[in-house]
């Protein structure tokens, strides 16, 4: 096929998903759809590959293939025009966790299956143990949810209203679950309508291939990007602390192969499947490798399943990356896939220093449910407290963007707009001082977040960012400050926050500080002008400019003194390293394997740099 036509046959089929997530939005009942975009609309072939995903959040398609092809396995060629299909299950249909329902529309062109449109959406409410798709006390899949395997709920055009019934009896939101399932049901629709006619402009000889030679033409494009990668084996592991029920080390691990043209994420080591609702599926730790690789490398690579032939990964039956049921996933798509995500960044900074990705911090903000005046049931995440991003070598990290797996696409919700929905009162939101981790390229600072909820609930804690830093700083970047968590009721009294678990509590505060994202680059290298801007802006303080950044001010933080400022950076940079800071460095290993005629890259320095 003609490159020209191919790149805007894949423009075409980015745009039509964007038109389901535009369909979708507009349609949609919950706040989570309609100001939030937690959703994500996707285009996959005749055999079950993703071949456009430019709509939502990256953890949701990246593994989308994996229930296409759960779906054509259930039903084979028992495939009809005007079929629609649903599922959510992460083992048996290959999904990501349960509150993720995927809507499934093949496509028939000329009486010949030729796609599928799709949209996965994380429901306000599936049932399971707790309002809200979060039980953060499940020890079992079965506490989470309704389960649903590949099931067809629209026949030749003809919805299955006994389906409908059913599901709409396992939530505790019928109203907002029944708005939307039909709005995605009708933003695949569109995109089913769009695919067919771009199909029938281009002529069946070359719909025939289209979907073929945008995937070939994607691999042949990761591939030349994997031969600039320093060839070698590199590590890198990130962890938590906790197993939902007590303090525990739960790594994640991976050795990275860089071979030729070609990837091996090896996560052999990584700690075995736990009891709490962290343990990631086959599918999801697909979405977060593949989101990893992309961010890394060239923007502009086409992101298709074609792409990420190039990549193997190597995830051990009852590890924590790939679990065997029946064990919890509801929590995967935020923890562990930031860990999965950050490990593979460590590892690939080995073999490319100069596109390394700082950290990004950790989530602590909570889900509250409860009962409106009118009798139905509210879920309120509490997203105004999410965490920052790290810093790249091109610009400093976004001071509030959200966690690792959406890279953004999970939008802030309007804070009148918030209050309008549901009985709370938004007292504060601004950026930390301090939060980011210090760089060339600064870590995103992260929230101060207050609001006061009106009305009784049960809220759900889910704290992986409040007992150590997470957002790590690369090549001597410092790390993102620990977040923090509390709440009290209306008259003052603390409320004891766990780690993990669901608290009933009447009317209260709650008070956030989010976790900061990882500085890039050394701070003594950072542009003085840049460093008081940031104190003018009191993203930080003048004590860090000082003693951090080795950046001297002016009394009214008019102008740098640059001869004290130079003075004090080239003190810092022969400062002496003590031992005690030496051993409270954990630095990666990194093996590159040295070519003939080619420089071998320097490992990345220690995701926790002290300041």
């Amino acid at each position: 096929m003609d490159p020209v036509l191919l790149a805007l046959m894949q423009k075409q089929l980015d745009h039509i998903t964007r038109q389901m997530g535009w369909v979708m939005m507009k349609t949609a009942r919950s706040p989570i759809f309609s100001q939030s975009h937690d959703f994500s609309c996707f285009i996959g072939d005749a055999e079950g590959s993703v071949a456009a995903q430019a709509d939502g959040i990256p953890i949701h398609t990246g593994g989308g293939g994996f229930a296409l092809r759960a779906l054509m396995a259930a039903f084979g060629q028992d495939i009809a025009d005007g079929d629609v299909f649903l599922s959510n299950d992460p083992y048996l249909a290959g999904n990501n966790h349960l509150a993720d329902w995927t809507v499934i529309r093949p496509v028939f062109v000329e009486g010949r299956l030729f796609g599928f449109a799709c949209n996965r959406a994380h429901q306000s409410d599936i049932g399971g143990g707790v309002a809200g798709t979060y039980n953060a006390g499940a020890r079992e899949i079965f506490h989470e949810g309704m389960r649903i395997p590949p099931l067809r709920i629209a026949e030749r055009g003809v919805l299955r209203e006994d389906i409908v019934r059913l599901l709409l009896a396992n939530t505790r939101c019928p109203d907002l679950l029944a708005g939307d399932l039909h709005a995605m049901l009708g933003s695949t629709r569109i995109g089913a309508e769009r695919l067919a006619a771009l199909a029938l402009d281009v002529g069946s000889k070359r719909s025939a291939r289209l979907f073929a030679n945008l995937l070939d033409y994607a691999e042949r494009r990761m591939r030349a990007q994997i031969v600039n990668l320093q060839p070698g084996r590199y590590s890198g592991a990130d962890m938590s602390d906790h197993d939902c029920f007590a303090e525990a080390n739960v790594a994640v691990h991976v050795t990275l192969t860089v071979e030729g043209d070609r990837l091996v994420f090896d996560f052999s080591g990584s700690s075995p499947q736990i009891e709490g609702f962290k343990n990631s599926p086959l599918a999801n730790t697909h979405s977060a490798v593949y989101l990893a690789v992309a961010t890394f490398l060239d923007e502009s690579l086409p992101r298709n399943e074609g792409a990420y032939r190039a990549i193997e990964i190597i995830a051990p039956e009852g590890s924590i990356v790939n679990a065997r049921p029946p064990a919890p996933v509801g929590f995967t798509t935020t923890h562990p896939a930031h860990e999965i995500i950050t490990a593979c960044w460590q590892a690939l900074t080995g073999a490319a220093p100069d596109r390394s990705c700082a950290g990004w911090g950790k989530s602590l903000h909570p889900v509250s449910a409860g009962a409106t005046a009118q009798g139905s049931v509210f879920v309120l995440y509490h997203w105004l407290g999410y965490p920052a991003a790290g810093a790249v070598a091109e610009r400093d990290g976004f001071n509030v963007l959200g966690t690792v797996n959406t890279l953004g696409g999970l939008v802030l919700p309007n804070v009148e707009d918030l209050e309008l929905t549901y009985p709370v009162e938004i007292m504060r939101q601004e950026f930390r001082t301090d939060g980011g981790g210090a760089g060339k390229m600064r870590g995103g600072t992260g929230i101060c977040y207050e609001a006061r909820q009106l009305a009784p609930t049960e809220t759900t804690f889910r704290d992986e960012a409040s007992r150590r830093p997470s957002g790590a700083g690369v090549l001597g970047g410092g790390a993102g400050a620990v977040g923090t968590i509390r709440c009290r009721t209306t008259d003052g009294t603390t409320i004891p926050t766990p780690a993990y678990g669901t608290v009933r509590c009447g009317p209260m505060e709650l008070f956030i500080e989010s976790a900061g994202g990882g500085g890039w680059g050394e701070p003594v290298e950072r542009d003085p002008e840049a460093v008081r801007r940031d104190v003018l802006d009191e993203l930080v303080s003048r004590e860090a400019a000082r003693d951090v950044y080795h950046v001297v001010l002016s009394d009214d933080l008019a102008l740098v003194d640059n001869d004290a400022t130079s003075r004090a950076r080239h003190k810092k940079r022969f400062k002496t390293t003590t031992l005690e800071e030496i051993a409270r460095c954990d630095i990666s290993r990194q093996e590159p394997l040295p070519t003939h005629g080619q420089r071998v890259s320097p490992p990345p320095s220690s995701p926790f740099k002290l300041h």
